[in-house]
Parts: structure tokens; C-alpha cells; sequence
């Protein structure tokens, strides 16, 4: 299965060297996941959609991860306006893709609905999302799961066509999907728990002292990340064109 990841972010100096870049901490927990599920070849291509990089053809990947980003999805920049035109094509063609916290708020955004600043401010550390809806893909079943966050800006509103699958605390539309080819989740099934931390303790003074005291006191909490991966993975295996051939 070849996965294209679309890249919005550039990870932050200080942290590159032990964590790399957003497109491998993605394909680190989606190997992962892949141990122990039944896939075939993880293929895995970058695209660095900040420097107006896609692929030649829309079908040269079986399916698209769009990543976080420190941008907002609102913002007037030529690169998001590409990239929403981009979904838009994704969705027409109907090719499998998982947005991941900036990509989930520009799935909403691009299909109809909504994604502005959460009136609760930054959400960090680990929550907690309780399943609303099953789907498929989300096997083994669980009633909740836990994972890191960290955002500012979150989905007002689902487009028309979203079915919504999971809610967590003070983020009500925490996971939806459309149709059975676009997921969208607000959480961060890549990011590791020293990451969240190095990004709590950049933003210590924004996020101010209760919050940033909550968020660090969360990572004493498990999560569900590797979870998580596995139902991205059989999502595009069972969504990609050849699996419906």
C-alpha cells in the first residue's frame, strides 16, 4: 500500500534531531500498527504541500495522510487554498484520506463545514474521546480512547455529508468520517509523549500555569495510539480503489 503524506508543517529545529519530521513520526506508529495487523508493504511518499509539492497524478498513491500544522486552516495562504482544492479532488475521486488535527479541521473546512479557534483555547496533553458511532475499520471495537492533542483551533461544524464517530471533552466533533474514503481526526496518534512535552514546555507562557501543570500531569496517562493506527490502516486498505475493484 502506498501512502502519500501530505506535509503542512515543518517540525521546529530543536526537536528534528530526535524526532524527525511529521511524515516519519507518522510512518514510525503506522509500522507499528502494521506488526501486528494483517497489511501488506507500507509504502510511504512525502509531499511537502508548503512548498507547493503534489503528486503528478492523483492516483499514483492509494491513499493520502494530511498532517498537523502550526497554520490555521482559515489562514490566506496560497499553500492551504491548494491544498483545500486538493481534498476537494480527493473527495470527487473518492480516494482514501485521513486528515490528523490541521487536517482534520481541513477536511471540515473544505467540504462545508466549519473550523475556527476553540473557545476553551489550547487543548494539550492526553484526553480521552468516547466512541458515538462505529464504523468498519475500527477494529479491535473499544467504547473510548486516549490520545495526545494539542490545538488552538477545532471543527464548529461537520460538513453536510460527516457522519460524526467520536466526541471528547470540550472538542465535541473530536473524529468524523464522509462516506467511507475521508477520516478526520483532531488527536495525534504519531506524536510521542517527549514531544508533547518539548511542545507544552515552548508554549508554557501561552498556555498559562493550570493548563500547562494539567497537560504535563496527563502524560502519566496511557494512550491508544498504536489503536489508533491500526484503524487508519484498515481504513484506506478497505477504502483504496483496488480493495473495491
Amino acid at each position: 500500500m502506498k501512502i502519500g503524506i501530505l506535509k503542512a508543517d515543518t517540525v521546529l529545529e530543536q526537536f528534528q534531531d530526535v524526532f524527525g519530521e511529521y511524515p516519519d513520526m507518522v510512518a514510525r506508529v503506522l509500522k507499528a500498527a502494521s506488526q501486528s495487523e494483517n497489511n501488506d508493504h507500507l509504502e510511504f511518499i512525502t509531499f511537502d504541500v508548503e512548498q507547493g509539492q503534489y503528486p503528478e497524478d492523483i492516483n499514483d498513491c492509494d491513499g493520502y495522510i494530511i498532517t498537523g500544522s502550526k497554520r490555521s486552516v482559515y489562514d490566506d495562504e496560497p499553500w492551504i487554498l491548494r491544498l483545500r482544492d486538493f481534498v476537494i479532488a480527493l473527495d470527487q475521486t473518492r480516494i482514501p484520506t485521513v486528515g490528523i488535527c490541521f487536517g482534520h479541521q481541513l477536511l471540515a473546512a473544505a467540504l462545508g463545514g466549519k473550523t475556527e479557534p476553540a473557545e476553551v483555547g489550547w487543548r494539550v496533553g492526553v484526553h480521552e474521546a468516547k466512541i458515538l458511532s462505529d464504523a468498519s475499520f475500527m477494529l479491535p471495537a473499544v467504547r473510548h480512547f486516549s490520545l495526545l492533542y494539542s490545538h488552538k483551533d477545532q471543527v464548529i461544524e461537520l460538513p453536510p455529508r460527516a457522519t460524526l464517530l467520536a466526541s471528547s471533552d470540550h472538542c465535541p466533533n473530536a473524529m468524523f468520517r464522509i462516506g467511507d474514503h475521508m477520516l478526520a481526526l483532531q488527536g495525534h496518534p504519531e506524536f510521542l509523549k517527549e514531544y508533547s512535552r518539548g511542545l507544552m514546555e515552548m508554549r508554557q507562557e501561552i498556555l498559562g500555569a493550570e493548563k500547562f501543570a494539567t497537560g504535563i500531569a496527563s502524560l502519566n496517562s496511557a494512550t491508544d495510539q498504536v489503536l489508533i493506527a491500526s484503524w487508519i490502516l484498515q481504513f484506506l486498505a478497505a477504502s483504496r480503489p483496488q480493495a473495491n475493484a
